[in-house]
C-alpha cells in the first residue's frame, strides 16, 4: 500500500506540474496585460506602461517567468511558499488565504449537506421503488440539477432574503398563511410516509393539526425574534438521537448499547446547566475543546457500559455525546438571536461573506456569519443534493438485487441489518467517487454563485487573475485546486480498498 501511494503521488507531482506549466502559457497569451494602459489619456502612460512591464516581468521570456513562479512554488516543501504578487503588488499568498477560507466555509458546509442529505433520500428512494415517494424526490432531483445556478440564486435573494428580512419587522402568519403550509406538510409527510389510504390519512391529520397549532403559537408569541430552544427541546432530540442511532446501526434489542446512548444523553443533560456559564461567551478553542470532550466522554461511557458490544457502544455513544453538544451550542446561539437581531435589523445578508464592522459578542457574530452563508449555501446544496440522490439510488438499487442480499435475506436477517451493513456499504462505492470529485471541484469555488452573492474566494481569485491577464493569482488557484483534485482521487482509491477489502490486491 505503501508503496502505491507514493507511486501515485510521483504520477500525480508529473500531472501537475505539466499542468501547471500549459496553464501559466495560456494564461499570459489569453489578452494584453497592458490593453487598460493603452487605452488610458493619462499623461504618463508610457511611463505607467513601463512600470508594469518591469512589475509583471513582462519583458522577459515566459519560460523565464514560469521558471520564477515554480521557483517559489518550490518553496512550499520547508514551508515557505512564494506565489509572488499580483499586478497591483498585493502578496498572492495573503490573497490565496483569504479567498480559500472563505470558499471552504460555504463549500464544506454544502458539501456536508448535500452528502447526507442526498444519501439519505436516496436510500430511502431505492427501498420505496415505483411508490409516490420515489416519483415525487426523483422529479424534484431532475429539477433541481436542471435549474440554472444563477436564476436560483437571484431568486434566493429576492424571496428568502429580501421579503424574509421586510417579514422579520413583524413575523407572524396570517390564517390562509397557516392553512395552506398545514396542508403542503401534511400531504408531503403522508406521501412520504407512505401505507394504505387509512394510515396516510391518519399521518396527514396529525400533520395538519400539528402544524396549524404550532405556527399560531409561534406567530401569537413572535417566537422568531425572540426564540428559544430550551432544556426540553435539547432532551428530546438528544433521547431521539440515542434511540434512533441505536435502532439503525446495532437494533433496538440490544440494551446495552441504547442504555449507553441513554446514558450519554443524561450526561449531556448535566454538562448543559454544568457549561451554561463557560459557554455564555466563550473562544473557539474552548468551544472545540468541549466538543472533543463530550466525544471522549461519551466514547468511555459506551466503552464501559456496553460488554460484549463495547465497540458499537463506544461509538454510538461518541456520537450522541457530540450531537449534545452541538444541541447545547444551537441552544445557546438561538437565546441570543434577539440581541443579534437588535445589532442587525435585516439579518439575511445578500452580499458579501460577513458584514463590515460587525460589533456583537461571539454568538452574535457567529450568527451574523451564519446569515451571510446560508444563501450561498442553500444554493449548492440543491444542486448538488440532486446528484447525490439520483446516484445513491441506482447503486442502492443495482446492490440490492444481487444474490448475496438475497441470501442475507433468506439466513433470516432483519432488513435493517440487510440495508445497512450488507446493501448500503456496497453501495458507497460508486458514490465515493462522486464525494471526491464533487469536493475537489468545489474547493475552486462556485464561481458563479460567489459571484451572485458577493463572496471573496477562490472563483472571484481565478476570475480576476484571468481578467486582468495576471498569472500569480490563476497559479496559486491551479496550485490549491490540482493538489486537492489529486488528493482527494487518492483518498477515494483509498476508501475503496477500506470498503471492499477484495480491491487492495
Amino acid at each position: 500500500m505503501t508503496k502505491y501511494i507514493l507511486r501515485r503521488l510521483g504520477a500525480s507531482f508529473l500531472v501537475l506540474l505539466g499542468g501547471s506549466l500549459l496553464l501559466y502559457v495560456l494564461t499570459i497569451n489569453s489578452d494584453d496585460p497592458l490593453k487598460d494602459l493603452r487605452e488610458s489619456n493619462a499623461d504618463n502612460r508610457e511611463y505607467l506602461i513601463q512600470q508594469r512591464t518591469e512589475f509583471m516581468g513582462l519583458d522577459q521570456p515566459w519560460y523565464v517567468r514560469y521558471w520564477d513562479w515554480l521557483t517559489g512554488v518550490s518553496k512550499c516543501v520547508t514551508l515557505n511558499c512564494d506565489l509572488g504578487t499580483n499586478r497591483n503588488g498585493v502578496d498572492v499568498g495573503s490573497l490565496l488565504g483569504n479567498a480559500a477560507s472563505s470558499t471552504l466555509r460555504l463549500v464544506v458546509l454544502a458539501t456536508v449537506l448535500a452528502i447526507v442529505i442526498g444519501i439519505v433520500v436516496g436510500i430511502l428512494t431505492a427501498i420505496r421503488q415505483y411508490s409516490g415517494f420515489d416519483y415525487s424526490v426523483t422529479f424534484l432531483a431532475f429539477l433541481f440539477f436542471s435549474l440554472p445556478v444563477f436564476w436560483v440564486a437571484v431568486l434566493l435573494k429576492e424571496f428568502a432574503g429580501i421579503q424574509f428580512n421586510n417579514w422579520m419587522q413583524e413575523p407572524t402568519f396570517s390564517p390562509v398563511q397557516i392553512i395552506i403550509t398545514a396542508l403542503v406538510l401534511a400531504l408531503i409527510l403522508s406521501a412520504v410516509l407512505g401505507g394504505d389510504w387509512k394510515r396516510r390519512a391518519a399521518t396527514a391529520g396529525v400533520t395538519l393539526v400539528f402544524v396549524a397549532s404550532a405556527m399560531t403559537y409561534f406567530s401569537a408569541v413572535e417566537w422568531f425574534r425572540r426564540p428559544l430552544l430550551g432544556f426540553g427541546f435539547v432532551a428530546i432530540v438528544g433521547i431521539a438521537a440515542a434511540v434512533g442511532s441505536t435502532t439503525l446501526f446495532v437494533g433496538f434489542k440490544n440494551r446495552r448499547v441504547l442504555y449507553s446512548t441513554l446514558a450519554t444523553v443524561a450526561a449531556g443533560l448535566v454538562s448543559y446547566f454544568a457549561f451554561r456559564g463557560v459557554i455564555e461567551e466563550p473562544t473557539w478553542p474552548v468551544l472545540i475543546g468541549l466538543f472533543i470532550m463530550s466525544l471522549v466522554v461519551g466514547g468511555l461511557i459506551g466503552w464501559f457500559m456496553g460488554g460484549y458490544s463495547r465497540k458499537p457502544a463506544a461509538a454510538l455513544s461518541a456520537f450522541v455525546g457530540g450531537t449534545m453538544a452541538l444541541l447545547t451550542a444551537a441552544d445557546m446561539a438561538v437565546s441570543h438571536w434577539a440581541s443579534f437581531l437588535s445589532l442587525k435589523p435585516r439579518p439575511i445578508s445578500t452580499i458579501g461573506s460577513q458584514t463590515p464592522n460587525f460589533s456583537g459578542g461571539f454568538w452574535e457574530s457567529l450568527l451574523d456569519v451564519g446569515a451571510q452563508i446560508i444563501l450561498p449555501t442553500i444554493v449548492l446544496t440543491l444542486i448538488s443534493v440532486a446528484s447525490y440522490t439520483r446516484y445513491t439510488r441506482s447503486s442502492m438499487l443495482e446492490v440490492m438485487n444481487q444474490d448475496y442480499i438475497r441470501t442475507a435475506r433468506s439466513k433470516g436477517l432483519s432488513e435493517r441489518v440487510v440495508i445497512v451493513k450488507h446493501g448500503f456499504r456496497n453501495a458507497l462505492i460508486p458514490i465515493t467517487t462522486i464525494v471526491a470529485f464533487d469536493f475537489a471541484g468545489l474547493i475552486g469555488g462556485a464561481v458563479i454563485t460567489e459571484k451572485v452573492f458577493g463572496w471573496k474566494g477562490m472563483g472571484e481569485l481565478f476570475e480576476t487573475g484571468l481578467r486582468t491577464v495576471d498569472p500569480n493569482p490563476v497559479m496559486a488557484f491551479f496550485l490549491v485546486t490540482g493538489t486537492a483534485a489529486i488528493l482527494m482521487n487518492l483518498l477515494a482509491d483509498l476508501a475503496y480498498a477500506a470498503l471492499d477489502p477484495r480491491i487492495r490486491r
